[in-house]
């Protein structure tokens, strides 16, 4: 504990043990029928009785005139307090107050003076003892670290993060109430599973001792919902949490939420129709706008139609016309003199989709479908028919990275079997067989798709980091803390 924070501290306790001398509970009780702050402003009438519930946030003394501002969930609204109008008791306990306790009042809507609207306060209840003062005299916390590790006083003091998170709230419900609206149905798929599938990446590891088993958190729910399209269930998503024992940056958390959904009958152009109508309808319904502006200065435009352009002419655009006829040291040395750094003896498809990453992703602010993949790429997609060289699939680039990818899905079950086994190598154990045995009983034509929804949340409400759309995102221990 700081020094400086010791004399607040025991002042608050002394404070809290007055409020004991006088026979209240400092930690009060329920007070129920209050109203938002939103409530009220919505059904302001002159004059009306309401009952609020907040924190203390700001406090003028004027003398026997008080003027404080409550904030609750939705905002903030100013009570007006006259101390003669306060019962004995509830004077006493009014005098012990700080900034941060949490109070319930009730009294009658008025617009003061200078035209603020205020409740005049007919009577004070005491209904939680704040024991620790909150940051900067509620100018906010500015250090980052420390608002994401005491996220309980950012969300207090800083209305950006709550703006960010509430919007967050809001993509997520309209994400679900948009799919019900297609006729998809929600289901959940085991977060503990035997064999890490659906992606390529490096799981978190448990065991569960009863059963003498290693389990693996996952990495995505495909192949899950997959044997649903095998049951009979022709559209189904997942809002899920995925974990990937991966780095932390800007735009990773180890802890992540996706959203997956597979229609049957469906194929990857009619998952990227479907994925440009629902992000597109999140962006004008959570900002009221089709531009929104972020954190570097851009601004992405969700207005449709998106353009949809092919994995090969995005890459010779930057690359040249004849990059794919190029030898795999050719290409090493050309995207070197386009300014990237790459590993020694990298194959063809790898440098050509650092390329990608770097000079095509990394400057595409608006949204854009990059098509028809290299087919080693994607080891669950369908071969296109005309060139089987690449898979029918799409990435939605969108803020100069990936958000969404679609697919029309692989249902070939001995093809399946082939490409997991050429991915995993000698890993065999990595196969999900119990995944392939369901393939075989047969999979409809399907397409689907995965969105990023931190990221989406990040890019709606113009956050710098994931950091900032995720409650509480993974931090070292505070002792080891740089």
């Amino acid at each position: 504990m700081s020094e400086d924070l010791a004399p607040l501290l025991a002042a608050r306790r002394l404070k809290l043990e007055q409020v004991r001398q006088l026979g209240v509970d400092p930690f009060g009780a329920a007070f129920p029928g209050t109203e938002s702050t939103g409530e009220i402003r919505g059904r302001w009438e002159e004059g009306r009785k309401v009952r609020l519930a907040g924190r203390i946030v700001s406090h003028r003394d004027m003398g026997k005139s008080q003027f404080l501002h409550l904030q609750d969930r939705v905002g903030r609204l100013q009570i007006y307090v006259q101390k003669p109008a306060l019962a004995e008791k509830e004077l006493a306990v009014f005098q012990l107050l700080d900034l941060g306790d949490i109070v319930g009042v009730e009294g009658t809507l008025f617009t003061t003076k200078a035209g603020e609207p205020s409740v005049r306060v007919e009577s004070l209840t005491l209904l939680t003892k704040s024991l620790l003062p909150l940051p900067d005299k509620w100018h906010g916390l500015v250090d980052v670290e420390t608002r994401h590790r005491q996220r309980h006083l950012d969300l207090i003091s800083n209305e950006g993060s709550r703006k960010a998170l509430n919007l967050r709230i809001r993509l997520v419900r309209y994400l679900r109430d948009f799919l019900h609206a297609q006729g998809f149905t929600e289901v959940e798929t085991p977060m503990m599973q035997s064999v890490a599938g659906g992606a390529a990446a490096e799981p978190f590891q448990t065991r569960h001792h009863a059963m003498g088993m290693d389990l693996f958190l996952r990495i995505a729910p495909e192949l899950y919902l997959k044997r649903l399209l095998v049951g009979g269930m022709e559209k189904v998503f997942e809002i899920n949490r995925n974990f990937r024992n991966e780095g932390i940056s800007r735009k990773h958390n180890p802890e992540f939420t996706m959203l997956e959904a597979y229609w049957a009958y469906s194929d990857f152009e009619g998952m990227a129709s479907l994925v440009e109508e629902m992000i597109g309808g999140a962006a004008r319904e959570l900002t009221g706008d089709w531009n929104v502006p972020q954190s570097d200065g851009s601004v992405i435009n969700f207005q449709g139609p998106w353009p949809r352009k092919k994995y090969r002419d995005a890459v010779c655009e930057v690359a040249g016309k004849d990059w794919f006829q190029l030898s795999p040291e050719a290409m090493e040395k050309k995207a070197k003199d386009l300014g990237l750094e790459l590993e020694p003896k990298l194959a063809a498809a790898d440098i050509t989709q650092k390329v990608f990453e770097k000079k095509v992703e990394a400057q595409a602010v608006n949204p854009i479908f990059i098509t028809h993949l290299p087919a080693e790429l994607v080891p669950l997609a369908k071969l296109n028919r005309e060139d089987p060289t690449v898979v029918d699939v799409f990435e939605l680039i969108l803020g100069r990275q990936e958000i969404s990818p679609g697919y029309s899905e692989l249902n070939d079950p001995l093809l399946q079997a082939e490409r997991f086994r050429h991915q995993v190598g000698e890993h065999t154990q990595k196969v999900d067989e119990d995944f392939l045995e369901a393939l075989q009983s047969g999979m409809p034509p399907a397409g689907g798709m995965g969105l990023g929804v931190d990221r989406l949340a990040m890019l709606l409400s113009g956050s710098d980091s994931i950091r900032e759309v995720i409650f509480f995102p993974l931090l070292r221990p505070r002792e080891i803390s740089a």
